[in-house]
């Protein structure tokens, strides 16, 4: 065993501790044992040496101050070997050596670098050595010590889980717990009060007050009411060193809100509501809004109303606004000035959900009166039937009556109505209606097999300024009656085959009626009475409104007929009875091998024509021939049309005075030293007129006039008299001549100026027409002018 001196320095105190250490592997020599033994005596005051003895380690902390700037020596180390010659170097390490801690190596004093923090870090762990400085070589083994960190009271208790909010019920009992308030301190519990918390209110007595150890607050004061404060502001402090001055405080809030019960019934604030409204108001309408007042909230609020009054109950209804917990009510039945001109009636309130822990049954209910005027209005008339319905039979007279509709005025004026009938709705006009008293009739004939329904609409209108009205519809029904014959269903084209044997079915006959008698149709079928039995086909009733054809004989054959006439009686079973004859035509027929007479292509249409197969072939042959020429006349006729067509010329109007008419002749020149002569050229060469050469100007005189008219033509104009007695004379003879074309046609003469320095272009002028053709324009100068007065060629050129 060998021992290790520290030496603990605090502040005022000296300590000297004994460190022992045990040492692994045994014990080392008597002698050292024996120094090591007096060292540890004379360090203990010990004036005898005794014999030492085996014992365990002992090891005691040393300790130092937190939050201590000053630099410090907390304690020594000293060997047993260290004789004060400084042989002994002294040797630190661990947590902390050489940053927070530091070992004098001649000394072993250990002196703190810095000021330490507990909340950091509570102690280290550190090892020292003593080795010889000469030899290096350990005069004592390593040993391990700790360092612990005093606490101080430097920490503020701090809250946890904040912000606090809670809730408790209104009216609720002293004590009930409202909320726990939790804080913490950093300090040490162990060391001293630093960290012992005591709590206390601030703010939010007398109505609550807090545990001091736990931080439970609870309530203080009995019966808060929601109604009269919703929410307090509760602030809770704590401190540290229980209280004690020289400690830390801190605070916190906690917002505490009372939640609703139902502690207050429905109030009425009114005693009386009154309210108006139309006598033509609408079902459903919204009469008014009551409310009573509820100081609670959510599901305590809500509440349900009620009307109480013997008519009122069903002529109003009320309901619960969800959303305002208003109660409207609503207009259930028609209102009628004339019958009921006020309304009273008790609305009542009630509770939906009741606490009788609070209050009774009777406080979570309210009544008041409610009032309802009705207002007069100016109504339509009211038919005394919603609609009506009459049944007429289709064979009923003119000015047959049908039925009366009625309707009055519901006003106490009592406004005369007049009544009539909508066109639309009649559109065949056929019923009229009286306006006075509203009786319908028939105003044409009726027939129910052209419309079995009349939807009638009458409307009754007031007389008065307003002409207020109303309408209601009528219902006629056509009842039938039997004014239609039976006819068989189609147009039936029956055959027999040549090889038919007499007893076989030949035709099954249906007929049709137009008319719907209650019981249903009954048909009759029969051949028409003749002097003696029809040899060849007989008809068979089958009494299920049908009939079959049956042949009386064999042996029908082509050769010996084509064709049979038979007469078909079809009655029916009405009153009286009305009946039909249809003849029907009966071929024979070369049917194929299964019995099937052809019904389609050139034989079965010689068949129904009655006529051989090469009796029809002939006649179409013909038919198409007659086609084809047609054909072709029409592309010839539509060729020639074409070329005369080509031959056509311009058509000029010659712009004249409105008294001279316009039916003149006109001509153009075209190509060089020819002229062209086909002008209004007609179809047929007409023959001259006998006396064409006495009526006619000579050419001479013509030409002279013409003369006159162009040397004088800067003088005159198409207004002068000259010009226009020409041209009247012309029109004139075109007129008077009974040889004129059937048709319009355009003559047209030239009229020319003068004082052109270049001359007349017209070939009028010139002197020779035959000969000298050089000296005059090159344009062609002879011009057909009167083709078709049929004269000679040398009387109409000029």
């Amino acid at each position: 065993m060998y021992g290790w001196t520290v030496k603990m320095s605090m502040p005022s105190v000296l300590a000297v501790v004994m460190v022992f250490f045990m040492i692994p592997g045994g014990v080392l020599s008597d002698m050292r044992g024996t120094q090591g033994l007096e060292a540890q005596q004379l360090a203990q005051g010990s004036t005898h040496l005794h014999r030492r003895l085996k014992r365990g380690w002992i090891w005691k902390q040393l300790f130092v101050p937190e939050e201590d700037p000053t630099p410090r020596v907390i304690g020594q180390l000293k060997s047993d070997s260290d004789q004060g010659e400084s042989s002994i170097k002294y040797i630190l390490s661990g947590e902390g050596a050489g940053d927070v801690f530091e070992i004098n190596e001649y000394t072993g004093e250990i002196r703190t670098l810095k000021k330490l923090d507990r909340e950091e870090k509570a102690f280290y762990v550190l090892q020292a050595q003593a080795i010889n400085r000469w030899s290096n070589e350990p005069e004592e083994p390593q040993s391990e010590f700790i360092i612990t960190v005093q606490d101080i009271n430097d920490n503020v208790p701090q809250f946890q889980n904040e912000p606090y909010v809670s809730s408790i019920p209104e009216m609720c009992p002293i004590g009930t717990t409202v909320a726990q308030v939790t804080a913490t301190d950093a300090d040490d519990p162990m060391f001293g009060n630093n960290a012992k918390l005591i709590y206390s209110i601030l703010q939010g007595e007398p109505y609550f007050s807090v545990e001091p150890k736990t931080g439970i607050i609870v309530t203080s004061w009995q019966n808060m009411d929601r109604e009269a404060r919703e929410q307090y502001q509760v602030v809770v402090q704590v401190k540290d060193m229980l209280g004690l001055s020289g400690g830390y405080s801190s605070s916190t809030t906690v917002t505490v809100s009372l939640t609703d019960v139902n502690d207050n019934g429905p109030t009425f604030q009114q005693h009386l509501y009154t309210f108006a409204v139309p006598e033509n108001a609408a079902i459903g309408t919204t009469i008014g809004r009551i409310m009573a007042e509820d100081g609670d909230t959510g599901i305590n609020a809500k509440m349900t109303y009620s009307l109480e009054g013997e008519l009122e109950e069903s002529t109003f209804t009320i309901k619960t606004d969800p959303v305002t917990q208003e109660g409207v009510i609503l207009l259930a039945k028609p209102l009628d000035f004339e019958v009921k001109r006020r309304f009273d009636m008790t609305a009542e309130a009630v509770n939906d959900h009741v606490d009788t822990r609070f209050l009774s049954l009777d406080e979570f209910t309210d009544k008041t009166t409610v009032k309802v005027i009705v207002r007069d209005e100016d109504e339509p008339p009211v038919f005394l039937s919603p609609v009506y319905e009459w049944k007429l039979p289709e064979n009923a007279a003119v000015g047959t009556v049908v039925g009366s509709v009625s309707a009055r005025d519901t006003d106490t004026v009592n406004n005369p109505i007049r009544y009539s009938v909508d066109k639309r709705s009649d559109t065949t006009k056929a019923f009229k209606i009286d306006p006075n008293n509203g009786t319908i009739t028939v105003a044409k004939s009726l027939d129910r097999e052209t419309a079995a329904w009349h939807n009638v609409t009458v409307e009754a209108k007031e007389t008065t300024q307003n002409h207020l009205s109303s309408s209601v519809v009528v219902f006629i029904k056509v009842l039938d009656i039997n004014d239609n014959v039976p006819r068989l269903a189609r147009d039936y084209q029956p055959y027999i085959c040549e090889g038919t044997q007499a007893g076989e079915l030949i035709q099954l006959l249906s007929a049709v009626d137009p008319d719907d008698p209650v019981e249903g149709h009954h048909f009759y079928f029969s051949m028409v009475p003749e002097k003696r039995i029809n040899p060849n086909f007989t008809i068979r009733d089958n009494q299920d409104n049908t009939a079959g054809i049956v042949a009386r004989r064999s042996t029908f054959t082509r050769k010996d007929r084509t064709q049979y006439l038979l007469p078909v009686v079809v009655a029916d079973s009405g009153s009286p009875a009305l009946s039909s004859t249809s003849t029907l035509t009966i071929s024979v027929c070369s049917c194929q091998p299964a019995g099937h007479c052809p019904t389609g292509g050139v034989e079965a249409l010689a068949l129904s024509m009655g006529v051989s197969l090469q009796t029809l072939l002939g006649i179409l042959f013909c038919l198409v021939t007659l086609t084809v020429l047609s054909v072709v006349m029409l592309i010839v006729r539509r060729h020639r049309r074409k070329q005369q067509e080509g031959r056509e010329v311009e058509v000029k109007e010659l712009e004249l005075p409105e008294t001279v008419s316009q039916k003149v002749f006109y001509y153009g020149e075209s190509g060089v030293g020819g002229v062209e002569l086909d002008f209004c050229q007609p179809t047929v060469p007409m023959r001259p007129h006998p006396r064409r050469r006495e009526r006619r100007m000579r050419r001479e005189d013509v030409r002279a006039s013409i003369r006159m008219s162009l040397r004088e033509s800067h003088l005159i104009g198409p207004e002068d008299e000259v010009f226009r007695q020409f041209i009247l004379d012309r029109l004139a003879e075109a007129d008077q001549d009974p040889y004129a074309p059937p048709f319009d046609c355009l003559q047209t003469y030239a009229y020319e100026g003068s004082g052109s320095p270049t001359g007349s272009l017209s070939s009028l002028d010139c002197s020779t027409l035959e000969s000298d053709q050089s000296v005059c324009n090159p344009r062609p100068s002879l011009a057909r002018l009167t083709p078709w007065y049929g004269a000679r060629e040398e009387d109409t050129i000029f």
